[in-house]
């Protein structure tokens, strides 16, 4: 956003030109199927997606489409996030490239689990 964090994620949405725009929308919509009781928030000035914590965060940037946080240290995501640059639990998908929409969904269903862990083992 220039200048000001967005209030919500059509706010964010909205300030980028539409093809990014309908990417960004891709990519809720995928994170709504995969986590349907995950609330949508704004963190860190990008749009968020909440259940048992944090669950996932995503944003545009000059040439890339950020997600985060991704489980680059799970061995059943290595070979599939190893196309996309990225330190530690980043990935970076370029804006020319087609979005990796099932790869997204077994993200977020990763962070659910991992969440849910989460929370048991505190109890």
């Amino acid at each position: 956003m220039k200048g000001k964090t967005p209030e919500n994620i059509d706010e964010y949405i909205a300030d980028f030109p539409v093809e990014i725009g309908q990417m960004l929308q891709a990519i809720r919509e995928t994170i709504h199927r995969a986590a349907p009781r995950a609330e949508e928030t704004i963190k860190y000035a990008m749009p968020t997606f909440a259940m048992d914590g944090n669950l996932i965060h995503f944003g545009a940037y000059k040439n890339h489409i950020g997600i985060y946080p991704v489980p680059r240290e799970d061995e059943s995501f290595k070979k599939s996030l190893s196309v996309y640059e990225g330190e530690k639990s980043t990935m970076r998908i370029p804006l020319d490239a087609p979005l990796p929409l099932s790869l997204i969904t077994r993200i977020v269903k990763y962070n659910v689990k991992r969440n849910q862990e989460k929370i048991k083992s505190k109890k």
